[in-house]
C-alpha cells in the first residue's frame, strides 16, 4: 500500500458499516500508515449497537469519517419496490455499498477504495481466492444487485425518479481509468475470519449485538442492518432452501471451532425459523400485510428446492434425505 501514502488528499476510502469487518479493514489501515477517509452508506436499518459502533469509529480511529444517509421515503420505496422485483428488500443497501464509495472516490480523486470481505468468494460462488477479484461495474451489477441497476427502479408503483437514485449512480469506465481508481477486498490479502475480526474490533470499543438474533446463533455479524440475519435472510431460505444459520456454521466448521455434528444442530435450529419481530418491525416500516408478504416471497421459491404437499412448503436436507423442512 506504499505507493497510495501521501500521493492524495486521502491515503484511501474505506467503505463502512461499522460492523466488525469495517472495523477491521479501519484497522489495517491505520496500522500500514494510511490515513483513510470512512464511507457510510447508511440503510437506516440500524441496530442501536450498530449505530454506536459507526459513530464511535470517528473517536478510535484517526480517519476522518463521512456518513451519507438516503432520504427515508425513498428507502422505504425502494423496500417495497425491491422486495416485490426480486425478493430482496436490501438490494439498496448492496447497490449503496458498491456505488456511493466509488462515486467519492472519483470526486475526490483519490485511487484506493479499501473494502473488506469480497462475499463471493468467502461463501461460494464463481471466483476463488486465486482470481484476486477487484470491484468492477461487471461485478457489482451481476453480483451485488442481482443484474439491476438504478434505472430499473424508475417505475410508477413507487413514483422514484432519477433524483431520487442518485447515489446509486456508479461511475464510467472513463471516471475511474482517468483517476486511476481500485476497489480491492482484504480478504485477499490476509486469512478471513470474522471471529478473529470481531476480537480486534473490540479493542476499540465495539460492540456486539446485545440480544440473539432469531435466524442464528451468531451476534457479531450484521448488526447494521437488522434484516440481514432477519426476513432477508429467511427469504434466502425460501427462495434456496438455506440460511445465514448455513453460512455460519460452515464457516466455523472450517475454522475448527464448531464440529459438522454442532454445525448441523445450528442449520436445525435456525434455518427455517420465520422472525417474528424482524417482520413485524418491516412490515410496518413499508405498511404491507403478512398475507401480502408470505404471497410475494413464495413466487420466489426455486422449485429444484421445494415443492408442496398440501397446504405446506416442504424441501429435503442434505444431512438426511427423509427429515423434511417445512415452512
Amino acid at each position: 500500500m506504499g505507493k497510495y501514502r501521501g500521493k492524495c488528499s486521502y491515503d484511501c476510502i474505506i467503505p463502512s458499516s461499522g460492523g466488525k469487518d469495517s472495523y477491521f479493514a479501519a484497522h489495517v489501515a491505520q496500522e500500514c500508515g494510511l490515513k483513510g477517509l470512512i464511507l457510510t452508506y447508511h440503510g437506516n436499518n440500524y441496530l442501536p449497537e450498530g449505530e454506536r459502533n459507526l459513530q464511535r469509529m470517528r473517536h478510535v480511529f484517526k480517519h476522518d469519517h463521512i456518513i451519507f444517509k438516503p432520504a427515508e421515503e425513498s428507502l422505504i420505496r425502494m423496500n417495497r419496490l425491491c422486495f416485490g422485483k426480486m425478493g430482496d428488500m436490501n438490494w439498496h443497501a448492496h447497490c449503496g455499498i458498491y456505488t456511493y464509495p466509488m462515486q467519492m472516490a472519483v470526486k475526490l480523486k483519490i485511487p484506493l477504495v479499501l473494502y473488506g470481505e469480497h462475499g463471493y468468494t468467502e461463501l461460494g460462488g464463481m471466483y476463488s481466492l486465486n482470481d484476486f477479484i477487484e470491484l468492477t461495474a461487471k461485478e457489482r451489477l451481476e453480483h451485488s444487485q442481482r443484474g439491476y441497476d438504478w434505472f430499473d427502479m424508475i417505475e410508477e408503483t413507487e413514483n422514484l425518479t432519477e433524483k431520487d437514485l442518485l447515489w446509486a449512480k456508479y461511475p464510467t469506465d472513463e471516471e475511474l481509468y482517468e483517476n486511476d481508481i481500485r476497489g480491492i477486498f482484504l480478504n485477499n490479502y490476509f486469512p478471513w475470519d470474522g471471529n478473529r475480526n470481531a476480537d480486534i474490533s473490540r479493542t476499540y470499543g465495539w460492540e456486539e449485538a446485545q440480544q440473539p438474533f432469531e435466524r442464528t446463533y451468531r451476534k457479531i455479524s450484521n448488526i447494521d442492518d437488522m434484516h440481514e440475519n432477519g426476513i432477508h435472510d429467511y427469504l434466502k431460505f425460501v427462495k434456496f432452501g438455506y440460511g445465514r444459520a448455513t453460512d455460519h456454521s460452515c464457516k466455523d466448521i472450517r475454522l475448527g471451532l464448531l464440529t459438522r455434528e454442532q454445525g448441523i444442530e445450528m442449520v436445525r435450529k435456525y434455518d427455517s425459523v420465520k422472525p417474528r419481530r424482524d417482520l413485524d418491525r418491516w412490515l410496518k416500516y413499508v405498511n404491507m400485510t403478512e398475507d401480502e408478504f408470505d404471497r410475494i416471497a413464495d413466487t420466489f421459491r426455486d422449485p429444484r428446492v421445494w415443492r408442496r404437499e398440501g397446504e405446506r412448503w416442504v424441501k429435503d436436507n442434505i444431512w438426511d434425505t427423509t427429515d423434511s423442512n417445512q415452512v
